[in-house]
């Protein structure tokens, strides 16, 4: 019976040691990969034209070399850094400079390169590049409400592709501007793509935009969802205090298409009336529409 017991208490005693191994094997196994993949990691970016390198070539070199490239010249590109390092609080990191962040976020917008692309541009991995164009976007968020404004927030003068122009004078001298929307696809999880996708079958940000007659913006919202209706974001702008929509004043109004509310200071379409002189037929149409018009005293 002794001799049992004993039998006993060395087969747990051995297999109470092999789980133990077990486990140490197991721990060894984890620090190994931990290590080789966090602390001795064999260097993947070993190019001698690094990011730094590139832009410096870049802006050193022929003018159409950085616009190509960047979609700006080269003075319009050292502008846009230094306002963002002195008045919007982008700063150099400890391997790289605000020039090299600027230039990889705006290579990524210019080019719709993908992250993989801008990694061996720039010779950074994949997770830096992320870090870094959140942090530029941030940067150029503060600078957009400094920059996307009307140049005369009154609305006084009347512009001049309208006050020298015959066929628009005196007719819109009260219009300020234009606003319209635009669809831009994006990439998004699967379990939230259904309410991005819109009329354009694809995951996309419903943005509303205003400008002036320049062609320069004055307002631009994002953030809504592709199947947000059109007068339904329109509607969140102009009553939002918080978005600082750029309004018109009395007896002013931006062009809109059918597609916004009618509104005072906001001038549409009128329904089911074509515009555009495709060919004959719209010169008996506009005919048609100062009939209306004319019979319109009479009826009253």
């Amino acid at each position: 019976m002794d001799l049992h017991a004993k039998c006993i208490r060395s087969r747990k005693r051995h297999r109470n040691d092999n789980e133990f191994w077990d486990l140490v094997a197991c721990a060894l196994s984890y620090l190994y990969l931990y290590y080789v993949k966090y602390i001795h990691k064999e260097p993947c970016f070993t190019s001698l034209q690094t990011g730094e390198k590139w832009m410096h070539e870049m802006l050193s070199g022929h003018e159409k070399r950085c616009f190509n490239m960047f979609r700006m010249t080269q003075n319009t590109f050292r502008q846009l850094c230094i306002d963002l390092e002195s008045k919007h609080g982008l700063l150099p990191s400890y391997r790289i400079s605000t020039l090299e962040k600027v230039g990889l976020f705006v290579y990524i917008l210019s080019k719709g390169a993908s992250n993989r692309d801008v990694q061996e541009r720039f010779q950074h991995s994949g997770e830096t590049l992320s870090r870094i164009f959140k942090e530029v976007l941030d940067a150029i968020d503060g600078l957009s409400s400094k920059i996307l404004k009307p140049r005369d927030h009154e609305f006084k003068e009347i512009p001049s592709q309208i006050a020298y122009d015959t066929r628009y004078m005196p007719h819109f001298k009260d219009c300020i501007g234009a606003i319209d929307g635009t669809h831009i696809d994006v990439i998004i999880s699967e379990e939230d793509q259904l309410r991005y996708r819109g009329r354009k079958g694809t995951p996309t940000l419903n943005v509303l935009a205003a400008c002036d007659f320049d062609l320069l913006f004055t307002f631009v919202l994002t953030g809504w969802e592709g199947s947000a209706h059109d007068s339904r974001i329109f509607l969140d702008c102009i009553s939002n205090p918080s978005l600082n929509f750029p309004k018109p004043p009395p007896g002013k109004y931006y062009l809109a298409d059918k597609g916004y509310p009618e509104r005072n200071g906001y001038l549409t379409p009128y329904h089911k009336i074509r515009y555009h002189p495709i060919h004959q037929s719209f010169v008996l149409q506009i005919q048609e529409v100062l009939e209306k018009f004319s019979i319109v005293p009479i009826h009253l």
